[in-house]
């Protein structure tokens, strides 16, 4: 494979290109000093953006790393010059060289809309300015703290301290954010194939964390055991109400698609019309919403019984929302994008974001962004945010 490099002598490209060339890679290294980069890379060729387009002829990808870091003391024209107009400069150099794919690497923060800062407003113009750009396959690659076999950046200090200590700190610190193996980063880079992707978040993931996934249970099973100690006279309330109010059960059991694709039954306070369709809630009749229920959905104390399902592991605070059995078009879309493998939640990313099952591809896609970036704060995060009143649950028909 014959790769093109830019920025490799940032702390990302100087651990990257070794591992590259070692699985066999022909790379190229560009930079505005290609000089610096011959002493760096001194069995490398090395050239400038200007030499593009004749010295990387026919290479196989372009990998676009440079970029003004979020630390630079430099202004926000500065910022734009690189990372804006240095970008589009690149992937037009590479169009010219007939390479068929360009890599622009971005950060996770960028997909924050929140943060105003210079470099992510930069990262997110020049996404955007990449997205109407023809004549090549573009991607757009979200990553956020990257890490070797020893750490840079804030994380130096790691380096410091004794070997297993320093990895038994590393998992607690990525329990709380998001990280990237340098080792994971370079697989991605030498079998990605290309497809429709045209934006994608690359991380290790936490299904291997052990912090991550004995904090997160820790937390379901308080909650849980919380709600059924100190209020189980507000459950058993709610229950006689919804009995009084309208025939029927107040437990609503029905079955949901779990982690794995695993069917499992799944516990909610009953909301709806004995004899209401078992249906899609967006396919459903706002008429079929019980007076009662409609305060329950508003307020997701409907959700509280589900802290049966939570003491049987099969449902977490937070993951994507469980769908039936009948949803095949988003079961398929959540599929192809690993969702599956995530437990789910009673509440999580696309819903505080207000997007429910009635889109089934979007929902998908921002329930695969809460699997790549899924860590300790954000799910802090969408707890607080549901607490507030967001993540209100999928809403019926009539309420659209």
């Amino acid at each position: 494979m014959k790769i093109v490099v830019t920025g490799a002598s940032g702390f990302i490209g100087r651990n990257l290109v070794p591992l590259l060339v070692k699985a066999g890679a022909e790379v190229l290294v560009v930079g505005r000093e290609p000089e610096r980069l011959g002493r760096l890379f001194p069995s490398l060729p090395a050239c400038s953006y200007d030499d593009i387009s004749q010295r990387a002829a026919k290479f196989d990808l372009l990998l676009h790393l440079a970029v003004a870091n979020s630390d630079a003391d430099v202004s926000f024209e500065e910022f734009r010059a690189v990372n804006v107009e240095l970008t589009v400069k690149t992937v037009q150099a590479a169009r010219q060289a007939n390479i068929p794919r360009f890599v622009n690497v971005s950060s996770v923060h960028a997909l924050d809309e929140s943060n105003h800062s210079a470099y992510a407003r930069t990262k997110r113009e020049a996404a955007d300015r990449l997205r109407d750009i023809q004549g090549i396959e573009i991607l757009t690659l979200y990553l956020p703290l990257v890490h070797g076999d020893r750490w840079g950046g804030r994380l130096r200090f790691l380096n410091l301290l004794p070997l297993p200590l320093a990895r038994a700190l590393f998992s607690i610190l990525s329990a709380l954010k998001p990280t990237l193996h340098i080792g994971r980063l370079a697989q991605f880079v030498l079998e990605s194939e290309g497809g429709r992707e045209r934006e994608l978040i690359l991380t290790t993931g936490q299904h291997d964390n052990i912090t991550y996934k004995a904090v997160k249970r820790t937390v379901d099973l308080a909650f849980a055991i919380l709600v059924a100690v100190l209020f189980w006279w507000a459950l058993l309330l709610i229950w006689v109400l919804i009995r009084l109010q309208s025939p029927g059960p107040g437990i609503f059991a029905q079955q949901r698609v779990g982690r794995d694709g695993r069917p499992f039954v799944c516990y909610k306070f009953r909301t709806m019309k004995k004899g209401t369709v078992q249906a899609a809630t967006n396919q459903v009749s706002a008429d079929a919403v019980t007076k009662i229920g409609a305060f329950l959905r508003k307020t997701k104390l409907d959700e509280l019984p589900q802290i049966w399902n939570i003491l049987r592991n099969e449902v977490s605070l937070v993951g994507p929302r469980p769908c039936l059995p009948v949803q095949v078009e988003l079961i398929e879309a959540r599929r192809r994008r690993g969702v599956l493998r995530l437990k789910p939640g009673i509440s999580g990313l696309a819903q505080i974001n207000g997007i429910d099952m009635s889109v089934p591809e979007k929902l998908a896609e921002w329930d695969a962004r809460y699997g790549a970036l899924q860590s300790l704060l954000l799910d802090a995060r969408i707890i607080i945010a549901t607490a507030l009143g967001r993540g209100q649950g999928d809403r019926v028909a009539a309420e659209r």
